[in-house]
C-alpha cells in the first residue's frame, strides 16, 4: 500500500496562501493518479484536486481558479498550492492514491491508507 506523509498546513487569514506537500514512495505519482482532500469537523472527507500519471488536472468547484495540483517526480511530491484562501477552506488536508474529486463517498469511506494530514486553519 502506498505510503504518504502530509505537511504545510498551518494558521492563515483570509485571502492569504499555503502549499501543502505529500511525500510517497517512489514512483506513485507515475504509477497512480493521485489527489487531495479535507474533512472539516462534523462533515464527510471530500475530494478538492487529482492529477492523474500523464499530469492532466481537475478540481472541485469549491477550489477552482484557487488552488493548483502538481508534482514533483524527482522528488516524490505532490503539492497543493493554494491561493485565496476562505475561512470555509479550513479542514484537515489529506494526499492518497485515489482520484480526488471524482471517487464517490463510499470508496472514500473504505479506502484505509490515509496519512496523518496537515491541517489548514483560515481565521476572517
Amino acid at each position: 500500500q502506498v505510503q504518504v506523509t502530509e505537511s504545510g498546513g498551518g494558521s492563515v487569514q483570509s485571502g492569504g496562501s499555503l502549499t501543502l506537500s505529500c511525500l510517497a514512495s517512489p514512483n506513485t505519482y507515475t504509477t497512480y493518479c493521485m489527489g487531495w482532500f479535507r474533512q472539516s469537523p462534523g462533515k464527510e472527507r471530500e475530494g478538492i484536486a487529482a492529477i492523474d500519471g500523464g499530469g492532466a488536472t481537475t478540481y472541485a468547484e469549491s477550489v477552482k481558479g484557487r488552488f493548483t495540483i502538481s508534482v514533483d517526480n524527482a522528488k516524490n511530491t505532490l503539492y497543493l498550492q493554494m491561493n485565496s484562501l476562505k475561512p470555509e477552506d479550513s479542514a484537515m488536508y489529506y494526499c492518497a492514491p485515489l482520484c480526488g474529486h471524482h471517487v464517490p463517498a463510499s470508496a472514500l469511506n473504505e479506502y484505509d491508507g490515509w496519512g496523518p494530514g496537515t491541517r489548514v486553519t483560515v481565521s476572517s
